[in-house]
């Protein structure tokens, strides 16, 4: 082990492992109380949402002398989060399925087939990621009217997937990429097509990298709120985002239900928590995989 004499400056290493544990000692408790907050939000968010709406202002750290169950049964009818929960369901998981079967073959051929178009076929998807939904909101609503696709729960889709695409096409192609080239040799020298070692040999060992985009996605949409407003125009086709604020608008009218917003926040936001707090490990190893070779 060598040893710094007194007088002598560290050199250029042992300042730089200095700094990294210096940094380590001060982002570790920024991350317990960044991590802290958040659960005592969500604490706080469920209890409200089973408080009176005098609790709520009069007591709001406290724990509901009588739960009110009947504030989810409110927000639940007067928001119509019935059908807006099954629509929710139908577009996030149709987003969902759809972006990793069209993404998955573009990445795996972006990885492995070398030609001059590569490097270019994936900047571009790259530059997908920088681009503001904002930008393309008014072209984008002008194509899909005179397809006949505004107020529809299929032109929705539409929309999520083209603009998760960019993203899933990007980390599939690191991820593809770390995968043995030695296997696709082997199938091929078995006899097997390139579409079948595809199929049934290299898509079986990126499920980490699918599972992560396919989760990643669905937490995306649950709660998708601007692209709804925009493309969606009835309430028999609008999602939970756009049912909480429907909710939050009769508010105005009937009086403010502080309860039952609570129960309608708690509604949508719940299925994502529990989501990722259930799989939140799978999405962690599948990004860390995928970008180490």
């Amino acid at each position: 082990m060598a040893v710094v004499s007194p007088g002598r400056r560290p050199g250029p290493l042992a300042r730089r492992l200095s700094r990294l544990t210096a940094g380590r000692i001060a982002g570790v408790p920024l991350v317990w109380l960044f991590a802290a907050f958040n659960v005592l939000t969500g604490l706080w968010l469920l209890l409200s949402s089973l408080k009176t709406a005098d609790e709520i202002f009069s007591s709001p750290w406290r724990i509901p002398h009588t739960a009110q169950w009947g504030n989810y049964a409110r927000a639940w009818t007067g928001g119509l989060f019935g059908q807006a929960a099954v629509n929710t369901v139908v577009v996030v998981a149709g987003t969902a399925v759809v972006t990793v079967l069209l993404a998955a073959p573009a990445a795996y051929v972006l990885s492995r087939v070398t030609t001059r178009f590569n490097g270019s076929l994936t900047l571009f998807f790259a530059l997908g990621l920088g681009i503001p939904a904002q930008v393309v909101m008014l072209p984008l609503f002008v194509v899909m009217n005179q397809l006949q696709l505004v107020d529809s729960l299929f032109g929705l889709i539409v929309v999520y997937v083209a603009t998760s695409l960019p993203f899933a096409v990007f980390f599939l192609t690191g991820f593809f990429s770390t995968l043995p080239a030695e296997l696709e040799e082997a199938a091929a020298l078995d006899g097997a097509s390139p579409l079948r070692t595809f199929w049934q040999v290299m898509l079986p060992m990126a499920r980490g990298g699918l599972v992560t985009v396919l989760i990643l996605n669905v937490i995306q949409h649950w709660g998708e709120t601007v692209f709804a407003l925009v493309f969606l125009q009835t309430t028999d086709h609008q999602t939970l985002s756009l049912a909480l604020l429907g909710l939050l608008q009769q508010m105005q009218y009937n009086g403010a239900d502080w309860g039952g917003l609570f129960a309608g926040v708690t509604i949508v936001v719940l299925p994502v928590l529990a989501c990722y707090v259930w799989l939140g490990r799978r999405i962690i190893e599948g990004m860390t995989v995928g970008s180490v070779k």
